[in-house]
């Protein structure tokens, strides 16, 4: 899920370069930060959280065959 993350935000982003995935795992919940320039933040949002939600939708899909509860956050970083 991490590379998958990862993926989409280098291809929505203008620095991909530095578009990274810190990945936090609980017992039953997993953790993504993308984190990105804070330039990019406003792109991976999307138009009403349009963006953000497409990929959260993606990892719900993906979670239900690890059975886990995935949280996807944006973090820029200067």
């Amino acid at each position: 899920m991490r590379d998958i993350v990862e993926q989409i935000g280098r291809k929505f982003a203008d620095y991909p370069g530095d578009v990274s995935v810190a990945e936090i795992n609980g017992a039953k919940t997993l953790v993504l930060e993308l984190r990105c320039n804070k330039g990019d933040v406003g792109r991976m949002i999307g138009r009403s959280g349009r963006t953000i939600g497409a990929m959260r939708v993606l990892l719900d899909a993906l979670a239900l065959r690890a059975r886990k509860r995935v949280i996807l956050e944006v973090v820029g970083k200067e």
